[in-house]
């Protein structure tokens, strides 16, 4: 478990939008590893995290809770592509999102990332990619799909860039919590004791406005800010840009 990474199980529902009912549930259907157990308290970590994200995936792909703990299984046990797409029910998932024209065949997807260590269900928990049938997959979130290709078109190790992706994502989940958690307990707070006008409801739109811009645009803003502070900090890498 990466340290500093944690979550009881009620943090975990949360983070992943999910309930503590149904990780329980994806326990008890062995779907869902086992947490650390310190003490009497269970810990997980980012790892349960993108299982998690997985399993939701898949389930909205029409995949019963039965497939995909045999999808699961072979992934982890790195089987054969053709192996691992076999569960898929093929009539289950066609037909519940119509072909985007970002399609990929499952031979083409597995050899891109077929040098990483669970590289289809890491990039598919990404929310990357989702299956349309045991065929083709689509790409389910664009932009992302091509920061990935970026890094490594540059040079960066495929393996890297996806563990350092999969922290940003429970990073910017945590970020987003904390945003809405502020935003209940304060504006959200005070409308429901309000008179409801249309006064108050103006205001809570436009707390809801900024709430939201504390978790989008600042948060870019500083990240944006803190990256370059280091990198300037970094004298060699200066030195050697300066003889560029």
């Amino acid at each position: 478990m990466e340290a500093g990474v944690e979550y009881t199980i009620d943090e975990l529902a949360r983070a992943a939008g999910t309930t503590v009912r149904s990780l329980r549930v994806y326990h008890e259907r062995g779907v869902l590893p086992s947490p650390e157990v310190r003490g009497r308290t269970g810990f997980y970590g980012p790892d349960h995290l993108n299982r998690v994200h997985t399993i939701s995936r898949l389930l909205d792909r029409g995949i019963k809770l039965n497939g995909i703990r045999e999808l699961l299984e072979a992934w982890d046990r790195g089987d054969d592509l053709g192996d691992i797409l076999g569960v898929i029910d093929p009539d289950a998932a066609a037909g519940n999102a119509p072909l985007s024209e970002e399609t990929i065949p499952a031979t083409e997807l597995a050899q891109r990332y077929g040098d990483i260590a669970h590289g289809l269900a890491r990039v598919v928990g990404l929310g990357l990619y989702e299956p349309v049938d045991a065929a083709t997959y689509r790409v389910a979130d664009a932009p992302l799909v091509r920061v990935v290709d970026r890094l490594v078109g540059v040079g960066l190790p495929m393996g890297e860039v996806l563990g350092e992706l999969e922290k940003l994502r429970a990073d910017s989940e945590r970020i987003a919590r904390r945003a809405v958690e502020l935003f209940h307990r304060t504006a959200w707070a005070a409308f429901q004791n309000s008179e409801r006008s249309s006064a108050d409801l103006a205001m809570l739109t436009e707390q809801l406005a900024a709430t939201r811009a504390v978790a989008a645009t600042t948060s870019a803003e500083l990240v944006d800010r803190y990256v370059t502070m280091y990198l300037d900090g970094d004298t060699d890498l200066a030195e050697v840009l300066a003889g560029a």
